[in-house]
């Protein structure tokens, strides 16, 4: 081999290293993900981020959060919103949907065409699990919560058992800290606990990603 052409390959080779560790995210959601109430920095996608390249990962976040977003929104737009840049998706939508008293099976199918969408495009899905509470009726509860398993397992996304898994206080007292006034939407306290909780599950994708 000449010398040339060594020199040549050499100059490469860190071009595509550097390419290949370049993950695209898009964190497709409601409020909770826009981060509602908070100033940008605070809300969960510069959070996600930050806290992703602090365990080493070359990534960037896109925030698809939509404040008042349902399934079917997240149904609606899933086609633009998935790049050719993006590598995987983090879904986190349903919150909006049992807040509105939505069909549960209305709800199944938006996210089952979301799914759908990025299984045509092979692109790795994170789906977080919604949990609907007690006010519709407990065959309504088990309908919804059953949405999330189901679809995973279906589509082979990978499942996060609760957005809000990195606040497991259940006292409602030692909740409110994490809370905005509202009640509804974390502060910014709130959202790295909860970006904490998620974190692992987001590595997983991740590591779908980089797979071999």
């Amino acid at each position: 081999m000449g010398k040339v052409a060594l020199l040549a390959i050499l100059a490469v080779l860190p071009l595509r290293g550097a390419v290949a560790q370049e993950i695209t995210l898009l964190a497709m959601g409601d409020s909770l993900t826009q981060g509602y109430g908070l100033p940008e920095e605070e809300g969960f996608v510069p959070q996600l981020e930050a806290w992703l390249r602090a365990a080493g990962q070359e990534v960037q976040v896109i925030n698809g959060g939509v404040s008042g977003d349902t399934t079917a929104g997240g149904a609606a737009r899933v086609a633009w919103g998935l790049g050719p840049e993006v590598d995987a998706m983090i879904v986190a939508l349903g919150g909006n949907d049992f807040l509105r008293g939505i069909d549960p099976a209305v709800s199944r199918q938006n996210l089952d065409a979301i799914l759908s969408e990025a299984e045509a495009r092979e692109v790795p899905v994170l789906l977080v699990a919604m949990a609907a509470p007690g006010n519709y009726g407990a065959e309504y509860k088990a309908a919804f919560d059953a949405i999330y398993p189901e679809l995973a397992a279906e589509h082979g996304a990978l499942l996060a058992e609760s957005f809000f898994q990195g606040l497991p206080e259940r006292d409602p007292d030692k909740l409110r800290q994490y809370f905005q006034e509202d009640g509804l939407h974390p502060n910014a306290r709130g959202v790295r606990r909860i970006v904490a909780g998620l974190g692992p599950d987001v590595q997983r994708l991740i590591d779908e990603v980089v797979a071999p």
